[in-house]
């Protein structure tokens, strides 16, 4: 909830415009825009130019996606099928997922975001149903498990579970004697826990990547992010705690498959017959599916938003949008009346943007996907989707919910000592985005949050640990090693493109004019953005520059 709050008042207040009313008064005015925490960082860290966006962007191009789901969908899809999950199998579904998910959004941008939305709300009723399942199991009357099972751990473990054990689990499980004993008590067996349920709690920060996309981005995202999330954490606990009611502690601890086992204790009738173990796989993979397909189509807009900024090889090409062929196709078929409102500029047609789509950011994205699951090959199935699960989550939550919390703190305090000389960002903010009512209390909480949770995985875990190396298949300092790395790439980015700079004798100027329109009462909104990329003698310090046009 620190972090959603966090997002809300960044991605609701930058970038800031000055623009001129109709009287000729100037005045500083927000219209949000796609990049989350690009935007952020870039606010204020403007010198050196173009450092934060190489930083971010080389992380966010090689991280920003979610291959780990990728694979987990191949798992599952494989069991549901019926088929051994052989490393072949798994790698082919994924890379299979990913080409369906990117086409799906190159294809019609509409049907994208339908399609996200059926997956969403199909994913809310599934879990509903698990919760309410579990608490009806407890009442001791319906869904009473007979015969015995075998515990279906991918560990290779096998472990016999009677049908005694399971109907009693509600009682067992919940004794607050035996109920959280454990042989690890190290500080690294509860960072890293905590690192893997942050995958799964994750996904606020989402609609900032794409918030060009929204009508009307400040009255929608506060209200309804904020109850997401609120809604989202009360159900995920009824989910886990129905799990409780069916599963003996000795079958739940290390086990990946819980939710396969839940319904195979629930509807089996005994260890021979696995019909819901796979069904319930195969609505795991449905899950899977459905966060790949959001996470595709708002990573690809964060990703034209770094290209934008010229710090790719033909960043224009991986910036531009393109008309979908579902919108080529409908306007051969039923021509649409030629538009007679344009962004100012000949050529920049709003009426026709918003059905275009950054073809080539999605294919940056579909590159990246791939990659990752090609460079962690060597590992076994369940060891790639713990490491990219956990990279996901380490990088792209941990060190960047550090970096937004933390530089949202600086501009509160720069704006409570300097004022107007400052940033002087509580007033803007106030006057024109979004503040919390209990800032900064949500950013002071989110950083020091990330910053334990960013050093803390560097302990190295107990032997009794779940999160040793034999047991992840990787070695436990790799994780964090690699995450901050990832921030030197991004530094070696930079270096190489003042290189080229120094090189050239000349330097890179970024011309960003965004076309905003007043949609109520103090409130803007970004409806088109004119990108120009010009390298010029290096006579001045100027790198990039913004120009608001008025609608």
């Amino acid at each position: 909830m620190c972090g959603a709050l966090c997002w809300l008042e960044m991605g609701l207040s930058i970038p800031f415009y000055r623009i001129k009313d109709r009287n000729g008064i100037e005045h500083d005015v927000s219209a949000p825009r796609s990049g989350g925490e690009k935007n952020f960082l870039e606010y204020v860290f403007k010198k050196p130019g173009f450092l934060a966006t190489c930083v971010y962007g080389i992380m966010f191009i090689i991280l920003g996606n979610i291959s780990g789901n990728a694979v987990a969908f191949g798992t599952y899809t494989a069991i549901a099928a019926g088929k051994d999950p052989t490393k072949g199998l798994v790698v082919g579904l994924a890379i299979l997922t990913l080409c369906v998910s990117s086409g799906i959004h190159v294809f019609t941008r509409r049907g994208g975001i339908l399609l996200n939305n059926f997956l969403a709300i199909a994913k809310i009723l599934i879990l509903l149903t698990m919760s309410i399942l579990g608490f009806v199991h407890a009442g001791g009357k319906y869904l009473q498990a007979t015969g015995s099972f075998t515990d279906m751990q991918a560990t290779g473990d096998a472990t016999n579970i009677t049908a005694t054990e399971i109907n009693n689990a509600a009682v067992s499980n919940f004794d607050i004697h035996t109920s959280f004993e454990t042989s690890s008590h190290d500080v690294a067996s509860f960072v890293d826990s905590f690192l893997f349920a942050l995958f799964s709690c994750t996904g606020f920060e989402q609609p900032f990547y794409a918030l060009s996309e929204f009508s009307r981005p400040r009255k929608v995202l506060p209200t309804y992010t904020l109850s997401a999330v609120g809604s989202l954490m009360i159900v995920y606990t009824l989910v886990n705690v129905s799990y409780f009611c069916v599963i003996p502690k000795e079958a739940y601890t290390g086990n990946t498959l819980v939710a396969s086992t839940f319904f195979h204790y629930l509807l089996d009738s005994s260890g021979h017959a696995q019909k819901a173990y796979r069904v319930m796989a195969g609505l795991v993979a449905f899950s899977c599916f459905g966060n790949i397909i959001i996470i595709t189509f708002t990573a690809a807009r964060v990703k034209q938003e770094i290209a934008k900024q010229g710090v790719l090889p033909y960043s224009l090409f991986f910036a531009s949008g393109h008309t979908t062929p579902w919108a080529w196709l409908k306007s051969r078929i039923v021509p649409a009346p030629r538009s007679t409102s344009t962004a100012g500029v000949v050529g920049i047609s709003l009426e026709d943007y918003t059905e275009k789509t950054p073809m080539a950011a999605f294919g940056l994205h579909w590159f990246s996907s791939i990659f990752l699951i090609l460079v962690t090959l060597g590992l076994k199935s369940r060891a790639q989707f713990n490491f990219l699960s956990a990279i996901y989550s380490y990088v792209l939550i941990n060190i960047l919910g550090f970096l937004v919390s933390g530089t949202l703190l600086y501009l509160k305090v720069d704006s409570y000592f300097r004022g107007e000389s400052g940033n002087n960002w509580t007033a803007k903010a106030s006057s024109t985005g979004y503040i919390p009512r209990v800032s900064p209390i949500h950013a002071i909480i989110y950083f020091v949050a990330n910053t334990f949770m960013i050093f803390a995985s560097f302990v190295k875990p107990s032997k009794e640990s779940a999160f040793t190396t034999s047991e992840l298949g990787y070695p436990w300092f790799v994780l964090p090693t690699v995450g901050l790395s990832c921030l030197l790439l991004g530094v070696g980015w930079w270096t190489g493109l003042k290189g080229i700079e120094w090189n050239r004798r000349m330097r890179l100027v970024v011309s960003r004019t965004p076309y905003i329109e007043r949609v109520s009462e103090g409130e803007y909104v970004q409806k088109a953005e004119l990108v120009e990329h010009e390298w010029i003698p290096d006579t001045t310090n100027d790198s990039d520059s913004e120009r608001a046009n008025v609608l």
